[in-house]
């Protein structure tokens, strides 16, 4: 699982998880979409914020999803997503601000909690902003 993605990206970066006792590898459409639209999604931004990206989601299994609370339409499951913060650039929130200004193609793009950016990216993009709080209220992007 140690294949480089992108000159910034490897797979193996992209479905790790601390739950050592729940499989999350991917296969099918879901490691087509890791490799074709995720890691070159990801490489993008990395490039407009010119310093690293920590992943701390990226592809959930369904089992991990569920292990995880995710919701069953997530597109971790798919192989679309992930989850990261980029402590060199600034906080989450910069980040977020930093990517809606850009012409990065992400299908959604939420601010969580204050201590994440979650980015996921698809066929049809619709570039929705959001941020949810620790209550889980929604809204755009504060």
């Amino acid at each position: 699982m140690n294949e480089r993605l992108t000159p910034n990206f490897w797979l193996s970066e992209l479905v790790a998880t601390n739950h050592r006792t729940i499989a999350n590898v991917p296969s099918g459409q879901a490691l087509v979409n890791l490799r074709q639209v995720l890691a070159p999604g990801l490489q993008q931004i990395r490039d407009l914020l010119k310093t690293p990206l920590l992943i701390s989601s990226g592809y959930r299994s369904p089992e991990l999803n569920a292990a995880v609370g995710g919701q069953t339409s997530s597109q971790h499951i798919l192989g679309l997503a992930a989850d990261f913060t980029s402590p060199d650039y600034g906080t989450p929130m910069a980040v977020c601000r930093a990517i809606q200004a850009s012409s990065i193609q992400f299908d959604q793009l939420i601010h969580e909690y204050g201590r994440w950016v979650h980015v996921s990216f698809s066929a049809t993009p619709r570039r929705q902003v959001l941020t949810i709080d620790a209550k889980g209220t929604r809204r755009g992007l504060a």
